[in-house]
C-alpha cells in the first residue's frame, strides 16, 4: 500500500473543505477503501484520506415524525441489533445483518456501505487473474466480462463509465454505440437523429471515411470488428431517402445571417447546423456545383455524385442559399461578404499543387487535377506506364482511377512503410486488389526524361532514393534518406500526389486574416485574427480526412453561433443517454462481420460504386454484434438496495436527496455527490400497519460473501390485498434495480403462488444474461416468489 496522509477532522465543515482538495478520499468504516488501496486496485491512489470517525454526532438511531433517523456513521452492527429498527423497518435491520461477517459489521457504517465501489472479478481481484486489469472503470475502455468470466456480473446491462473507444476514435465523436442500440430496438429514426447530432452527412462519410472508429472497436480483440461504416451507410441513405423527417427548415428565423466561403465538408456541415437553428445561410462556391472535394476529388466509385447532389439539394430545401461560379476575391470581395453578414466561415480547402523541388518536376501531373478532370467526365487513358508518387488517399484514388481507365501498369511509390502509409486500410486493400504494385520506403530524386524536340521533353521514368525514416523523435515529418541506395522506375506519366496547398489570394487588403505557413491561422475555437471571421477544414489544417473537416465545420458553427449570441445549437443540446446500456445477450456468438457485396475487380469502373449497401437483415445482424461497451460490474451495497425499496431520503451537508436520485443516477455515489458533499443522515419511513417487508440475499458462503443476488421488498396489505409495493433487486446491475412493473402488477392482488409467479416474471423482464450468469435470473425469480408465496410451497 502506498503512503498517504491520514487526517481526522472534528467537524463536518472541516471535513468538507478537506474533501474539496485533489487526490483526497473520505473514509467512514474503511473496510472498502483500505481494501482497494491494499490490493492496488485503483488506477490513482489518494494522497490524503479524510477519516470521518472523529466527527461527533453522526452515530445515532432515533425516531421522528414517522421516520427512522440514522446517522451516517452508525455501524451496521448497531443497526442490525437495534430493537427500534427491527420494529419500525425490519428490512433495514435484515440488510444490515446480512453484511459479510460480524467483524465487518462492527466496523462498516451505513454511509460507508452506500458509498462502496462496485464488485467485479476483473476490477477487484487482479492477483487471481495474473495481474492488474486496466478495465473501463479504471483507465482502460474494455470490460472483459462481456466475452470472459461473467458469472457474477450484471444481468441488466452495462454502465457507461467512459467514452466508448469507437466514439473516441471518430473525429466527429458520433455516439456509435447509442445508435447501434436504437437499431437493435428497430428504431431507425432515432438512430438517425443520434447520428445527425454529430454528423449531418453520414451517407457521405460512411463511404469515404477511413473508419477510425472501426480501428478502435473492442470487438476486434476477440474476433472481427463491427462494420460501423456499412451500418452508418444504411442509416445515412435512409436519412436522405426520408430527409423531410430529419432535415427540415427551421420553424422560426432568428434574423441573423451567416456566410460560408467554400462548400467542402466543413462548410456544408456548418451550413446545416446554422440553418437548422434559424440563421440565414449563404454559401459562396467558385465551382459550378457544391461539395468541394466531395464533388470533384473523390472518385465516383467511392462516392457517387448523386449522393453529394442529393445532400446539397436537401440543404437547399432547408433554405441554405448557394451562389455558384463565384470566386471570392474576384467576383466578390471578402470585406463585402463580412459587411453583409453577422459571421463568416472560410472553408476554401487545399487545391493548389505543392512543388517539392526536384529536376523535371514540371513534366509531372498533379494528381488532384487529374481526379477533378475525371469527375468532370474526361475519361481518357493517361498513359501506358504510370507512376503515382505518394501514399495517402489521394494517391490511392489516382492510382486506382488510372488503372480503371485502362493503364496497363500502375505503380504507387511512397516514403512510408506499408504500416505507416496515410491511406486507410481499406483503400490500400483496394489498390492491391486492382493489381497495382506498391513500393514503400522510396522518395523521388529526379524525373528522368528524353528530348522529343528542341522545345519538348517527355518523361521516361523516375529516379528514387531510399527513405530510412519519415518521422523524427517527436513524431514530426522529417524524412531521412540514404542516397547511396537508388532505384529507377520506368514511366511515361508521373502523377505527384504528395499533398496540397491552399490558395489564399482571396484574402483582401481590408480583411487581413492572419496566415501561417500557407494556411489560415485559426484558434482552437476556429476564430481568426479578424472579428467575426472563422475558418475550418483543410484551409486551416492542411489536407485531412472528410470526417475531420466535417467535425471542424460543426465546431466552427457552434462558435459562430456563440459569437452571434444565438440559442444553443442542436449539437450542443443533444439528450444524454439514460439508464444502462443494452445489447443482444447472444452477441458474443456472432463472430463474423457482415460484408456487403463487392463488385468483382474485373467489373469495376470509374463511375460505378464498388460496394453495395446492407439489406435490413444485414443491418440488424451487424448492429447485434455491437457489445455496447460499458462496465458490467454490480453494485454490492446491501443498504442501497434496502433504502431504495424503503423510499428513504438522504440528507447531506449541502442538500436532501431521494434514494432514487442518490443511488441510481450514477454507478458511483461519488459521481452524484458534489465536491465536498458528505452524507450525514438517512431518513427511513416506518413500515405502515399491514406491511410485510424483508431483505433476502443469495450468496455462496453466508458468513463472508457479498450478494450474488439480493431482494429488498415491502408490501402493504389491506384485508389481504396488496395496496402498495416496493421491490428492489441488488447485485444484478451496476445500480440497485427498482422493479416498477412488478410493483404495479401486485397492486390489487392477494399474495399467492400465482401472484408470485407473475411478479417474478415481470421483475426479471428486460434481463440481458451473459454467457455465464443466466442462473441469476432463476435465483432472482425464486427470491421474488419466496417473498410473495406464503403458502409454504415453492410454486
Amino acid at each position: 500500500m502506498k503512503n498517504f496522509e491520514y487526517i481526522k477532522p472534528s467537524t463536518v465543515t472541516l471535513a468538507s473543505e478537506l474533501l474539496k482538495g485533489e487526490h483526497t478520499a473520505a473514509c467512514a468504516g474503511g473496510t472498502d477503501l483500505i481494501d482497494l488501496m491494499r490490493n492496488r486496485i485503483l488506477p490513482e491512489y489518494p494522497k490524503r484520506v479524510v477519516s470521518l470517525k472523529g466527527i461527533e454526532g453522526l452515530d445515532y438511531i432515533r425516531e421522528e415524525h414517522g421516520s427512522l433517523l440514522i446517522g451516517a456513521m452508525t455501524t451496521l452492527n448497531t443497526i442490525a441489533r437495534s430493537a427500534l429498527v427491527k420494529e419500525k423497518n425490519p428490512m433495514i435491520a435484515q440488510a444490515a445483518e446480512s453484511v459479510a461477517s460480524p467483524n465487518l459489521r462492527n466496523t462498516a457504517t451505513i454511509g460507508g456501505n452506500l458509498c462502496q465501489d462496485v464488485r467485479c472479478w476483473y476490477y477487484r481481484y487482479p492477483d487471481s487473474l495474473g495481474g492488474r486489469v486496466n478495465c473501463a472503470r479504471k483507465e482502460g475502455h474494455l470490460c472483459s466480462a462481456m466475452m470472459g468470466e461473467n458469472r457474477y456480473h450484471s444481468i441488466f446491462g452495462a454502465a457507461k463509465v467512459c467514452m466508448t473507444p469507437c466514439t473516441q476514435g471518430c473525429p466527429a465523436h458520433t455516439d456509435i454505440s447509442a445508435y447501434m442500440e436504437k437499431l437493435r430496438e428497430g428504431d431507425v429514426d432515432e438512430a438517425a437523429r443520434i447520428i445527425l447530432r454529430a454528423n449531418p452527412m453520414p451517407a457521405i462519410t460512411s463511404r469515404v471515411c477511413a473508419h477510425f472508429c472501426q480501428e478502435k472497436c473492442n470487438r476486434e480483440q476477440y474476433d472481427e470488428r463491427v462494420n460501423v461504416g456499412a451500418v452508418e451507410r444504411y442509416v445515412g441513405d435512409y436519412i436522405l431517402e426520408h430527409h423531410e423527417r430529419f432535415m427540415k427548415a427551421p420553424k422560426q428565423e432568428n434574423g441573423k445571417r451567416a456566410a460560408i466561403v467554400g462548400s467542402g465538408p466543413a462548410g456544408l456541415a456548418a451550413a446545416y447546423y446554422l440553418r437548422e437553428s434559424g440563421y440565414g445561410v449563404t454559401v459562396y462556391e467558385r465551382m459550378k456545383e457544391a461539395g468541394g472535394c466531395l464533388a470533384y476529388a473523390i472518385p465516383a466509385y467511392r462516392l457517387p455524385k448523386e449522393i453529394v447532389q442529393k445532400f446539397v439539394s436537401v440543404l437547399e430545401g432547408m433554405g441554405v442559399r448557394f451562389v455558384f461560379n463565384t470566386k471570392v476575391g474576384e467576383n466578390i470581395e471578402l470585406e463585402t461578404i463580412r459587411s453583409e453578414n453577422d459571421s463568416v466561415l472560410l472553408d476554401t480547402g487545399a487545391w493548389k499543387r505543392p512543388l517539392i523541388g526536384i529536376s523535371g518536376e514540371e513534366l509531372t501531373r498533379f494528381g488532384l487535377d487529374f481526379l477533378v478532370e475525371v469527375n468532370s467526365y474526361i475519361h481518357e487513358r493517361p498513359g501506358s506506364e504510370v507512376v503515382v508518387v505518394g501514399g495517402g488517399n489521394v494517391a490511392v484514388d489516382v492510382a486506382v482511377t488510372a488503372k480503371r481507365l485502362g493503364v496497363p501498369k500502375v505503380t504507387m511509390i511512397c516514403l512510408e512503410s506499408r504500416e505507416q502509409m496515410p491511406a486507410g486500410r481499406e483503400e490500400i486493400e483496394r489498390v492491391l486488389e486492382e493489381g497495382i504494385e506498391i513500393k514503400n520506403g522510396w522518395g523521388p530524386m529526379e524525373i528522368l526524361k528524353e528530348s522529343v524536340s528542341s522545345e519538348e521533353d517527355r518523361i521516361t521514368g523516375v529516379r528514387f532514393k531510399a527513405c530510412v525514416s519519415t518521422l523524427d523523435g517527436e513524431g514530426r515529418f522529417a524524412p531521412v534518406y540514404d542516397e547511396a541506395r537508388q532505384m529507377e522506375e520506368k514511366a511515361d506519366v508521373v502523377f505527384m500526389a504528395v499533398g496540397q496547398r491552399s490558395d489564399l489570394s482571396f484574402l483582401d487588403s481590408v480583411c487581413r486574416v492572419e496566415t501561417d505557413r500557407g494556411r489560415i491561422k485559426a484558434s482552437e475555437d476556429h476564430s481568426t485574427s479578424q472579428e467575426g471571421i472563422f475558418a475550418a477544414g483543410d484551409v486551416t489544417t492542411g489536407p485531412a480526412t472528410v470526417v475531420r473537416a466535417l467535425a471542424g465545420g460543426r465546431e466552427a458553427a457552434v462558435m459562430m453561433n456563440r459569437h452571434m449570441e444565438g440559442a444553443p445549437l442542436s449539437v450542443e443540446t443533444g439528450e444524454c443517454r439514460q439508464g444502462l446500456a443494452g445489447f443482444l445477450p447472444e452477441c458474443g456468438n456472432i463472430s463474423c462481420s457482415n460484408e456487403p457485396d463487392l463488385v468483382p475487380a474485373g467489373e469495376r469502373g470509374v463511375n460505378r460504386e464498388d460496394r453495395k449497401g446492407y439489406s435490413y437483415n444485414m443491418l440488424n445482424s451487424e448492429a447485434g454484434r455491437c457489445m455496447n461497451c460499458g462496465c458490467l460490474a454490480v453494485n454490492p451495497s446491501d443498504m442501497a438496495t434496502a433504502l431504495l425499496a424503503s423510499d428513504a431520503v438522504i440528507r447531506t451537508n449541502l442538500r436532501t436527496l431521494g434514494a432514487q436520485e442518490l443511488l441510481t443516477s450514477h454507478t458511483r455515489i461519488s459521481d452524484t455527490l458534489l465536491k465536498g458533499e458528505l452524507i450525514l443522515e438517512i431518513q427511513i419511513p416506518w413500515d405502515a400497519a399491514g406491511t410485510i417487508s424483508g431483505y433476502e440475499k443469495f450468496r455462496l458462503r453466508k458468513s463472508i460473501d457479498f450478494a450474488v443476488v439480493a431482494l429488498a421488498y415491502r408490501y402493504v396489505l389491506d384485508d389481504g390485498v396488496i395496496t402498495d409495493a416496493r421491490m428492489t433487486l441488488g447485485a444484478v446491475a451496476p445500480v440497485p434495480m427498482r422493479r416498477k412493473k412488478a410493483e404495479a402488477y401486485l397492486i390489487g392482488r392477494k399474495p399467492s403462488g400465482e401472484t408470485a409467479l407473475g411478479a417474478a416474471k415481470l421483475a426479471l423482464e428486460g434481463a440481458l444474461p451473459l454467457s455465464g450468469n443466466a442462473y441469476k435470473i432463476d435465483v432472482a425469480e425464486t427470491l421474488v416468489r419466496r417473498s410473495l408465496d406464503w403458502s409454504g410451497k415453492d410454486e
